[in-house]
C-alpha cells in the first residue's frame, strides 16, 4: 500500500504563485493554449462568498456524462474542494468554451476506477501526484486503490452554456 513519508501543506509563497500562473493564460484570453488537459474552475469561497478561481487537470473528459473529471491533488485540505463541497455550482472554462457546471465527489467504487484508468493512461504523472500528497507510491494497483481514498475525485458535470463571471483568486 502507498506509504505516507510526510505532511504536505498546500502551497505557499512563491511556489504558490507558480501553482497558480495558469490562471493568468484564462485571464488573457489565452486559455485555449491548454487544450483540454486543463480546465479554469470559477468557484465560490465557503467563508468570505468571494470569487475564486484555480486551475485543474482533466483527468477525464466523460462525454456520455457530460462531465469533466478532476482530482484535488492537495486531498481534502485544498480550498478550492472545500469551497466547491459548499458551494457545487460553479463555472468551467475548457479551452475556449465557457460552461455552468455542478460539483460532486464520486463514490470511492468509481473514484477507484477513475484513479486506475488515470494510472494506466498516466503513470508518471500519478507518482507525482501521490509524491505531492506526501505519498511513495510503486504504482501498483493495490497502491492506485488506496491513493483513491486520500485523493478525492470530482464529477463537474455540465449544466450549460455559460459566462464565466467570477475572476477573484
Amino acid at each position: 500500500m502507498a506509504e505516507k513519508i510526510k505532511d504536505v501543506d498546500s502551497p505557499r509563497g512563491l511556489a504558490r504563485l507558480a501553482w497558480r500562473a495558469p490562471i493568468w493564460f484564462y485571464r488573457l484570453g489565452l486559455g485555449g493554449l491548454l487544450g483540454g488537459r486543463m480546465l479554469l474552475l470559477n468557484h465560490t469561497g465557503r467563508k468570505s462568498g468571494q470569487a475564486r478561481q484555480n486551475v485543474l487537470e482533466v483527468v477525464r473528459r466523460d462525454e456520455q456524462a457530460d462531465a469533466y473529471i478532476v482530482a484535488s491533488g492537495f486531498g481534502e485540505k485544498a480550498d478550492w474542494y472545500k469551497n466547491v463541497m459548499a458551494h457545487p455550482e460553479v463555472n468551467i472554462q475548457v479551452g475556449s468554451r465557457r460552461l455552468s457546471a455542478r460539483a460532486e465527489r464520486l463514490p470511492l467504487e468509481q473514484a477507484t476506477a477513475e484513479m486506475l484508468d488515470y494510472n494506466r493512461r498516466h503513470p508518471a504523472a500519478l507518482k507525482t501526484l501521490a509524491g505531492i500528497l506526501g505519498y511513495k507510491s510503486d504504482g501498483s494497483e493495490a497502491d492506485v486503490c488506496y491513493l483513491a481514498t486520500v485523493i478525492p475525485i470530482l464529477a463537474l458535470r455540465v449544466t450549460g452554456e455559460g459566462a464565466s463571471h467570477q475572476t477573484g483568486q
